[in-house]
């Protein structure tokens, strides 16, 4: 299964009222790998993040 955003669909809340729970920054862990870092989501551990450069995790949250 696939769930691409389109320019009609972005990151938020469908009514826009902002969120209603965690934001998902509380369910991230991690692990190390050679050269880099994965970072997954806890209670959906499929969805997986890879990026080409790096930031703070406390700036994005």
């Amino acid at each position: 299964m696939t769930d691409h955003a389109t320019p009609e669909r972005w990151d938020g809340t469908i009514d826009g009222d902002g969120p209603t729970g965690p934001t998902g920054a509380e369910t991230v862990e991690s692990y190390d790998i050679d050269g880099g870092v994965v970072f997954y989501d806890a209670e959906n551990p499929l969805a997986w993040v890879e990026a080409s450069s790096s930031m703070r995790l406390d700036d994005c949250a």
